[in-house]
C-alpha cells in the first residue's frame, strides 16, 4: 500500500432507517422506534492524504493515531497515538489538515507539536504490562471548555496474558500541556476484573464525543455478561454511556454491533469487530463507524448514523443477555467505505472528526486510520464533504 493510491469519488446510497431489536426474539412485538432522520449525508469524496511509515517528528516515531478532534477556532487538529511505550510513552500530535474552503480539495498533513500525556501523578504513563499503562483510543478537543477529552481502552488478564495487571476505563481531562486535569465517573458495570465479568480485553472505550450538554463514550464491543462477540450467527451489544456536564452518568444504551460480514479464511480464524469511533450530531444524534478485521478478508468498515431517542436505559441492568427486553439505539446506513471507496483497501479506520466549513455551506467530515505501526497497513487521512452536519462544525 503506498502513498500515491487513488480513491473513486463516491456516491453515496441510502439505507432506509432500521431498527433493531434484543437478541430475544420476542422484541419483534414491541413497538417499533421512531425513523432515524435521514439528514445528514455524504455528498462528496475530497481527498486522501497519508503519512510515511514509522515516520520520525520530535524525537518520536509517529503511528497509531487512532483518535483525531479539531479546534474549529484556531483550525489546529489534535491525533491520539495508541503506542504504549513501545517508542515512546503516551502522547498526542497537533498539526493541519490542508482543506481548501473554496473548492474543498485535500492537500497536505503536517504535524506541527507533540505533547506527553501525564498521569495523575504528574509522570509519563509506564509502558504495557506495567500498572498504570495507558492505552489511548480516542481524543476530543471539547469546545465548551476548551480543553481536551481522551479515553483509555483498559486492560486486563487474559490466557495467553496472564500477568497484565487490571487497569480501568477512564476518560480523563488533559490541557494543551498533556497536564491531568481530572476523570469521569465510570459506572460500576464497565470496571474492568481478572474474572469473566465485565468488559473483555480490546473492548473497552473505543470511542469519545461531546456536545454543550453530555459527553459520550462507547466500549468497542460487548461485556462478557452481555454476550458474545459478533460471529458470521449474530451480533452484539456494546454499551454507550452519556455523561452530564457536572461530570453524572446520565444513562447508559445498548449500541447493536452487526453480525460479521464475512467469515473468517480458514473458518475458524481470527476476528475482531465492534465501533471504533463516534462523532455528535446533535445531543441525540451520533455517527459511529464500525469496524471488523477478519483473517484472510482484511478490514471491513460502515459509518452509521444512530439515535439515542427512546432508547432504554440500561445503566442498571447487569446483563443484555438474559432475556430481559430492551430498546437498542436505533442505526442507520450512511456509507459501506468497502463498497463506495473502491478500489482502494480500506484501512484500520478509527478516527471520526468535523473538518472545516467549505465556502458553499458544506461542511466536511475526515476519517483516520491506526497503521498498528504495521508495514501491511497505512496511516490514512480521507476527507469528505457533507450536509447535516452539526452547525457550529
Amino acid at each position: 500500500m503506498v502513498n500515491s493510491r487513488r480513491i473513486m469519488t463516491i456516491a453515496v446510497a441510502f439505507a432506509m432507517a432500521v431498527s433493531f431489536g434484543t437478541f430475544d426474539a420476542r422484541a419483534s412485538t414491541a413497538a417499533a422506534p421512531p425513523a432515524v432522520s435521514p439528514d445528514f449525508k455524504i455528498t462528496r469524496f475530497l481527498g486522501e492524504q497519508t503519512l510515511p511509515h514509522k515516520m520520525q517528528f520530535g524525537g518520536t516515531t509517529v503511528g497509531g493515531l487512532s483518535g483525531l478532534d479539531q479546534d474549529p477556532r484556531t483550525g489546529t487538529w489534535y491525533f491520539i497515538s495508541d503506542d504504549r511505550n513501545r517508542y515512546n510513552p503516551a502522547r498526542f500530535y497537533t498539526g493541519r489538515l490542508d482543506i481548501n474552503p473554496a473548492t474543498g480539495a485535500f492537500t497536505g498533513v503536517n504535524l506541527t507539536g507533540v505533547t506527553t500525556l501525564l498521569g495523575p501523578d504528574d509522570k509519563p504513563y509506564p509502558g504495557y504490562g506495567l500498572p498504570r499503562s495507558a492505552d489511548p483510543e480516542t481524543i476530543r478537543f471539547d469546545r465548551t471548555t476548551r480543553r481536551l477529552l481522551w479515553g483509555h481502552e483498559g486492560d486486563r488478564p487474559e490466557a495467553a496474558n496472564p500477568n497484565i495487571p487490571v487497569s480501568d476505563l477512564f476518560v480523563r481531562w488533559t490541557d494543551p500541556t498533556g497536564l491531568h486535569l481530572g476523570e469521569l465517573p465510570v459506572p460500576d458495570n464497565l470496571k474492568m476484573t481478572d474474572t469473566d465479568k465485565g468488559p473483555r480485553r480490546n473492548f473497552g472505550f473505543e470511542g469519545l464525543t461531546s456536545t454543550k450538554e453530555a459527553i459520550t463514550a462507547i466500549a468497542e464491543g460487548p461485556r462478557y455478561e452481555d454476550g458474545e462477540p459478533p460471529t458470521v450467527e449474530h451480533g452484539a451489544p456494546a454499551r454507550l454511556t452519556v455523561w452530564k456536564r457536572d461530570g453524572r452518568v446520565r444513562g447508559q444504551y445498548a449500541y447493536h454491533i452487526d453480525p460479521l460480514p464475512a467469515a473468517p479464511i480458514p473458518a475458524g480464524g481470527h476476528s475482531d469487530s465492534g465501533v471504533s469511533e463516534i462523532l455528535a450530531i446533535d445531543d441525540n444524534r451520533y455517527l459511529a463507524l464500525e469496524r471488523s478485521w477478519i483473517e484472510g478478508v482484511n478490514y471491513r468498515v460502515k459509518l452509521y448514523e444512530i439515535n439515542l431517542d427512546r432508547a432504554t436505559n440500561v445503566l442498571n441492568r447487569d446483563s443484555l443477555a438474559n432475556g430481559r427486553r430492551y430498546r437498542p439505539v436505533t442505526k442507520r446506513l450512511v456509507a459501506d467505505l468497502n463498497t463506495q471507496l473502491a478500489p482502494s483497501p480500506v484501512q484500520n479506520l478509527e478516527g471520526l472528526a468535523w473538518g472545516p466549513r467549505l465556502d458553499n455551506g458544506e461542511c466536511t467530515l475526515v476519517i483516520g486510520s491506526d497503521d498498528n505501526f504495521d508495514t501491511r497497513e497505512t496511516t490514512q487521512f480521507l476527507a469528505f464533504a457533507a450536509q447535516g452536519c452539526p452547525s457550529a462544525s
